[in-house]
């Protein structure tokens, strides 16, 4: 007959502590003297205890898991983001472990520490608008950490992600090269890096067109699909409205879209468009949308690929990528 599978019970009378005390350092929920621990440990190796995979990592080191804490609304593209992180990670025998942020700091600040609970080796991040304390928190403990999509100027944590300076200087410069002296802004949710840089590359590739910086030409989207809308009305309801338009990203290009339809305004006629990502969407409607493509699927296995670097190296230096964007020439402009 098959000896039962030990439990925490037996663990406990091994160790001669209370169950509690093994929950407490299976779970990390709460401080236990080292000598304890210890204890605690060498009865789960003796007794080949596998209650979960937390109890085995506490014997192997690892779980051979990585946590993805990203919010699952604040983009179209994060779901192909996600797709890339998973099949990467599997390749490497590793499992992921999926955390929804809902794009606000508290949320991220609890995700993230619930798959620090779980005892993931490291941990992929698209950080929320904020002050940045969950990055610190995730260095300062020691945690594998890489940045995907959204780049900070901290040099002390690994990040991948798009270039959007010089990519969306080149969006404004096209339209700017087909005549348009008002190019109107779309911008993103402020507090992000990518909102930041690609109002930065707007200013940047007017300057390239010999426009000048005009604020009012700028309205933030808030990276949702009614802001994008919300933005094309006022900027449509200017004196001297744009007639060529820049989008951040594909959320708020949505509202954009609808607003313009319900407007009776012609995309690539009464309104020059172009925007960043590029949703699988994007060549069906009509006109199809020239867009800045951003390399979604290197961008989810180069981050594997430099989480599992640290995991097997903690002292390594740290890398920040940036990978180009390619511009996909199609009919929204006016071409």
């Amino acid at each position: 007959m098959q000896s039962p599978r030990p439990t925490q019970r037996d663990i406990a009378e091994l160790a001669g502590v209370s169950i509690t005390t093994v929950s407490h350092v299976v779970n990390g929920t709460r401080a236990v003297a080292p000598a304890t621990r210890d204890a605690v440990l060498r009865a789960i190796e003796t007794t080949g205890y596998t209650g979960d995979a937390i109890a085995r990592s506490l014997v192997t080191g690892g779980t051979r898991s990585i946590g993805l804490a990203i919010s699952l609304v604040a983009n179209p593209y994060f779901a192909t983001l996600m797709q890339a992180v998973e099949r990467e990670a599997a390749s490497a025998g590793y499992t992921v472990l999926l955390a929804d942020t809902h794009d606000t700091v508290a949320t991220e600040q609890d995700t993230v520490r619930a798959l620090r609970s779980r005892r993931v080796d490291g941990v992929l991040l698209t950080p929320s608008p904020g002050d940045g304390a969950v990055v610190t928190e995730l260095v300062s403990l020691g945690v594998p950490t890489v940045l995907l999509d959204r780049l900070t100027t901290r040099t002390d944590v690994d990040q991948v992600g798009v270039e959007n300076i010089q990519s969306t200087s080149a969006l404004t410069e096209h339209l700017a090269s087909l005549g348009h002296r008002r190019i109107g802004f779309v911008s993103g949710a402020a507090g992000l890096t990518t909102s930041e840089e690609r109002i930065l590359g707007y200013r940047l590739g007017l300057g390239r067109g010999g426009l000048p910086w005009n604020q009012e030409l700028v309205a933030c989207g808030y990276s949702t699909r009614d802001g994008g809308a919300e933005a094309l009305r006022a900027l449509l309801n200017l004196p001297d409205r744009p007639t060529g338009l820049v989008v951040a990203n594909d959320a708020m290009m949505v509202g954009v879209l609808h607003e313009a339809r319900s407007r009776g305004l012609r995309i690539g006629t009464d309104l020059a468009v172009a925007g960043y990502d590029d949703a699988e969407w994007s060549d069906l409607v009509e006109p199809p949308l020239t867009t800045m493509a951003q390399p979604i699927e290197e961008i989810g296995r180069r981050a594997v690929q430099l989480l599992l670097a640290r995991i097997a190296d903690p002292d390594r230096a740290t890398t920040t990528l940036r990978l180009p964007p390619h511009l996909m020439h199609r009919a929204s402009c006016g071409c």
